[in-house]
């Protein structure tokens, strides 16, 4: 076990040496959509990739609903593994819509051995995930 302070620390070194192994500038908060952004998710348990629409009902459902139209696209072009989830729930309890890609693979933070394959696996799938984006931008937008 690790303290949580070691926890902590593992983190930072991961998220740092993710920085500077794929130094790109990510999308992430800044898609200019209101309660849509990217995720890169990693804990002791699992890894993931998503796209989360996290606003207000209304924004949620409309942008959803361009993305279900947009689907097919995203599935046979981009991301075939991605999970479409329009009720997931945050360990927080919090409510959201949710794409994801997760590896599939058994991975923990705390296992600096999982870390390339993880790292890898962020650099693959955000990039797609982001190249989709910037190409349907207008029409999620819309």
């Amino acid at each position: 076990m690790f303290s949580k302070e070691e926890s902590r620390l593992l983190r930072q070194e991961f998220w740092t040496s993710f920085r500077k192994s794929f130094p790109k500038k990510w999308i992430l908060y800044n898609t200019k959509l209101k309660g849509l952004s990217f995720k890169f998710h990693f804990d002791n348990k699992k890894a993931l990739v998503a796209l989360d629409l996290e606003d207000d009902l209304e924004y949620r459902i409309k942008r959803w609903e361009k993305l279900l139209s947009l689907k097919s696209i995203l599935l046979d072009d981009f991301l075939p593994e991605a999970i479409f989830d329009e009720s997931y729930l945050l360990e927080n309890h919090k409510e959201i819509s949710r794409i994801y890609v997760p590896l599939e693979e058994k991975v923990s933070i705390h296992n600096k051995q999982t870390w390339r394959q993880v790292m890898e696996f962020f650099n693959e799938n955000m990039s797609l995930f982001e190249s989709f984006f910037e190409d349907y931008k207008d029409v999620i937008e819309g």
